[in-house]
């Protein structure tokens, strides 16, 4: 297995360790960040989800330089995104900390786009991530640790940016969504 595709596994094994971290606090109390007060555990859950989102940047940028992309890295990869933004999301949500339905929307096109990824690699097709679904990725995984921080160093400052933010990645969502099936409709023509 390569180096890209070794990355993307590590990536997948940070998802129970952040999601232990965040969702189990242990009495470490606060930190305040520009006059927000954090719960240290969701801090450190955090930076654990942020080297994780990272590894997507690396192992990308690993597998372009280095020539070593695979039709199984472009099956993990963002198959790694999907199970690193779904963890994140379902953690939010339980914590009452993001709205279920803006979770629902992202989880319903990704499930669908995996969906019609799996019907195309059936007949030996392999659809790779479009750069209009890599900046839905990035929009999601910036405003999930935004959200996660509790908006910090906006919610002192009074500016909703981690609501913003999932808010685009929402929009994102729905736009990549539709672009992904409209470009590969002919997957579907003897559906």
């Amino acid at each position: 297995m390569n180096l890209p595709n070794q990355i993307t596994l590590a990536r997948i094994a940070f998802i129970p360790i952040f999601m232990f971290v965040f969702l189990y606090p242990f009495d470490w109390g606060t930190v305040s960040v520009f006059d927000s007060e954090i719960p240290v555990n969701h801090l450190v859950a955090a930076l654990i989800y942020a080297i994780a989102a990272l590894t997507d940047w690396v192992d990308g940028y690993i597998a372009r330089s280095r020539n070593l992309i695979s039709n199984f890295g472009k099956f993990l990869d963002p198959l790694a995104d999907k199970l690193l933004v779904t963890a994140a999301l379902l953690s939010l949500i339980e914590l009452d900390m993001l709205p279920a339905w803006m979770a629902v929307v992202i989880l319903t096109r990704e499930f669908a786009v995996t969906g019609m990824r799996l019907v195309a690699a059936a007949d030996g097709t392999v659809i790779a991530a479009s750069p209009l679904g890599k900046w839905k990725t990035v929009f999601q995984m910036v405003a999930i640790f935004f959200l996660m921080v509790h908006n910090a160093p906006f919610e002192g400052m009074g500016f909703p940016l981690a609501d913003l933010l999932m808010w685009i990645a929402v929009i994102l969502t729905i736009v990549s969504g539709i672009d992904y099936f409209w470009k590969n409709k002919h997957i579907f023509k003897d559906a």
